[in-house]
């Protein structure tokens, strides 16, 4: 599965995206709100293998983000499954049930700014509410990541729930969602 936008391909990420990703998981600042601890470069694959896994088991998962224009990595963007009774993702855990899709964005810092983070999340936005058949969207973003919640504005999330899932992550998270689904 692909997602194409004016400047964007949205695809299922592949070992030559290696470089990139050590770049972006490498980067204190790009990782801030990501767990808050730069990945190791030996690390990287098995992250890959991570994101892969989930596309394997549930036919869909984090894209590998690339500019058409010259091929480039940007990042990643796309689909995160969520257990919300014991916030665990599909990328780290099994899960099944009722789960929530979370739309999520990382970007390589050069990239910042660009609106690529948006571009990406408005085609799965659009991709998760027409072929997926989705009523609800959501993003679980750190309170401080101001650019994130930027980015969830813009693609038509608000506000749902402050400070979702306790102790299950480093920071303070907080639920942003786009749907006409009744709230949890």
């Amino acid at each position: 599965m692909q997602l194409e936008t004016e400047r964007l391909l949205l695809r299922k990420p592949e070992l030559s995206d290696l470089d990139g990703y050590v770049s972006m998981w490498g980067d204190p600042e790009v990782v801030r709100f990501l767990g808050g601890t730069p990945l190791p470069p030996e690390d990287v694959p098995k992250g890959i293998e991570r994101m892969l896994g989930q596309w394997e088991r549930h036919g869909l998962g984090l894209f590998s983000v690339v500019r058409k224009d010259d091929e480039r990595l940007v990042g990643r963007v796309g689909y995160l499954l969520w257990d919300t009774e014991r916030w665990v993702s599909a990328m780290h855990e099994e899960v099944a049930g009722d789960l929530e899709l979370e739309i999520g964005w990382t970007l390589l810092r050069e990239f910042w700014g660009l609106g690529y983070a948006t571009e990406g999340a408005l085609a799965c936005r659009d991709h998760a509410f027409g072929e997926l058949a989705r009523d609800r969207v959501i993003s679980l973003i750190a309170r401080e990541n101001l650019a994130s919640i930027r980015v969830a504005e813009k693609i038509g999330e608000s506000l749902e729930q402050q400070d979702i899932g306790g102790e299950t992550f480093r920071f303070t998270v907080d639920l942003y969602s786009l749907g006409n689904v009744p709230a949890r």
